[in-house]
């Protein structure tokens, strides 16, 4: 039994399947993530062919299958990130980012808040902001869905929530300098990169106009992140790894900026 409607969708991956057809994975509004059968789209003036390129928002009229793939019929108001698809720096930011969305929901898992959330973001990146800062915000925001999200709101020990914090494994959250006794085996991270991701796991995508970190606080951002990753979550994506060889040779190609936070 199906249903033909219209669907609210951000392309998460695109295959081919055999000559002439696609299947593309999207995730709605309406239903979380679809596997969606495309028909015929080797004709370059198909009106369906844009509106299955990654990084590409529609409204699709589709047929709904409770079993099996369901299918894309039509397709209106195609919104392309076209910023990120001709730029291969925020295509790697980008593809990370939808790539860890589809590692940590389920099929069929409704959540408007993440389809949200990843519009905004890759609205941000497609207007010029900081792609590594705003991967960053996703990982600590999908810790969450991987189920492990930490206490980042203050002290797990005392509860307060100002000054300087270090992260503790042993108590699944921060711990203020009165209580590093608690845990000899805190991550000693840089109080500077734990401030700055105890703000990316509440800052709504709305209020950021511009970013400003450098590139030291980053590395230290990212030695953290990665820590908890390894330690509660357990994958190492390839786009991660591509991210992880791009810096090798990404100040060759793309000058950075001078930054000052």
């Amino acid at each position: 039994m199906s249903q033909l409607e219209e669907v609210h969708g951000l392309v998460l991956s695109v295959r081919r399947h055999r000559e002439r057809d696609y299947l593309v994975k999207l995730f709605t509004r309406e239903y979380g993530k679809l596997m969606f059968f495309v028909r015929g789209t080797k004709n370059p003036n198909n009106k369906l062919k844009p509106a299955i390129q990654p990084f590409t928002q529609a409204t699709y009229i589709a047929d709904i299958r409770e079993q099996g793939l369901s299918f894309i019929r039509d397709v209106k108001l195609v919104s392309p990130f076209s910023s990120i698809q001709q730029d291969i720096f925020q295509n790697a930011y980008g593809t990370y980012i939808l790539q860890l969305a589809d590692a940590a929901l389920e099929d069929k898992q409704v959540d408007v808040n993440v389809f949200e959330q990843l519009v905004r973001g890759l609205e941000a990146i497609d207007e010029g902001l900081d792609a590594e800062v705003i991967m960053n915000i996703f990982e600590i925001r999908f810790l969450s869905q991987f189920g492990v999200m930490p206490e980042l709101r203050g002290c797990v020990i005392c509860g307060t929530t100002e000054g300087a914090f270090d992260y503790s494994s042993l108590h699944h959250g921060l711990l203020c300098p009165k209580h590093y006794f608690e845990d000899e085996r805190r991550y000693h991270a840089s109080p500077k990169a734990i401030h700055f991701i105890r703000l990316f796991s509440v800052i709504s995508f709305d209020k950021i106009k511009s970013i400003s970190i450098t590139d030291e606080t980053k590395k230290e951002i990212r030695a953290v992140i990665d820590q908890l990753y390894d330690e509660m979550v357990g994958i190492k994506l390839k786009s991660r790894r591509f991210i992880d060889s791009m810096k090798q040779w990404e100040n060759m190609l793309k000058p950075s900026p001078d930054k000052k936070e």
